[in-house]
């Protein structure tokens, strides 16, 4: 059994594979959808804070966490905004709201620029959802072709350094284990790659249009009280210009800038974090 992580598993078939997700509690839905290299298991805390109140729903991408790996498959942001509708669908959710975080950001408001008006609330955790022409080198050097693979899967170059960079309150080794379970080989590995290549950066990018498409459809979610934006300030990567970028687009929003936390905010900052996201969705809008 994984440390802090005591949940059923569930499973959605698709074409491709199995996608794993976790489905707790009763009331109105949560959907929490998770980034690059992380799982489900990166919202365990919230699962176990949410599932007092609401039902909540943790997917794990096709190629992530518990979910099926297959070897064949495009893995880009269409194609994992398309399996979150799937899965959702298949539970025929009406109405939800969303916690993004790292790609899942994108993935996230990608499904809800789709059928907006079945979104709730939104709670926005280091993240992007619009075009940002700047990477940091040591992501940049797993594009490197070959050389990224090599780094990425064979050496696991990518999961592994991330549970120390992404974080400046050093994770147990238990929990570290835990992250890094699911990615445990070069077969295991290929949607960490996957997603590090598939980041749009130009234009003729494989998923630049469909980021445009999402980030055209942004404007859809405001209004007082449904957006929540918390941040690690110490963020390598989602760092701070692309925090005040949120604050820009959504000036109504409730903000909060954690100084001394890094990219895994739920982790740096989970005291404060966890505790406000129950509250914020136990607000009426």
């Amino acid at each position: 059994m994984l440390p802090e992580y005591p949940f059923a598993s569930h499973y959605h078939q698709l074409p491709a594979g199995r996608l794993h997700y976790l489905d707790e509690g009763e009331g109105p839905a949560v959907v929490l959808v998770h980034g690059n290299p992380t799982w489900s298991y990166y919202y365990r805390n919230v699962v176990a804070e949410l599932r007092l109140t609401h039902r909540v729903i943790a997917v794990d991408h096709l190629g992530c966490g518990l979910s099926s790996k297959p070897q064949k498959y495009d893995y880009t942001l269409a194609s994992h905004i398309s399996n979150l509708e799937s899965l959702l669908d298949s539970l025929g959710l009406e109405r939800f709201s969303l916690v993004v975080h790292d790609w899942g950001g994108a993935i996230g408001m990608g499904l809800a620029a789709g059928r907006p008006q079945q979104v709730d609330k939104v709670v926005i955790l280091n993240t992007a959802a619009f075009r940002f022409h700047w990477m940091p080198r040591r992501i940049a050097v797993c594009r490197i072709p070959f050389f990224g693979e090599i780094l990425v899967r064979g050496m696991n170059g990518f999961a592994w350094p991330a549970t120390f960079m992404a974080v400046t309150r050093p994770l147990s080794p238990e929990v570290k284990r835990a992250y890094l379970k699911p990615y445990n080989n070069w077969h295991n590995r290929i949607a960490v790659h996957r997603f590090v290549q598939d980041i749009p950066m130009k234009e003729g990018d494989v998923s630049m249009a469909k980021l445009m498409e999402i980030e055209k459809a942004l404007p859809q979610f405001s209004g007082a009280g449904r957006m929540l934006i918390l941040w690690g300030g110490r963020d390598f990567c989602f760092n701070m210009a692309f925090y005040q970028r949120w604050c820009t687009l959504f000036p109504e929003a409730e903000h909060h800038c954690y100084e001394d936390a890094g990219h895994y905010v739920l982790e740096d900052a989970r005291e404060e974090v966890i505790p406000r996201i129950a509250e914020f969705f136990r607000r009426e809008v």
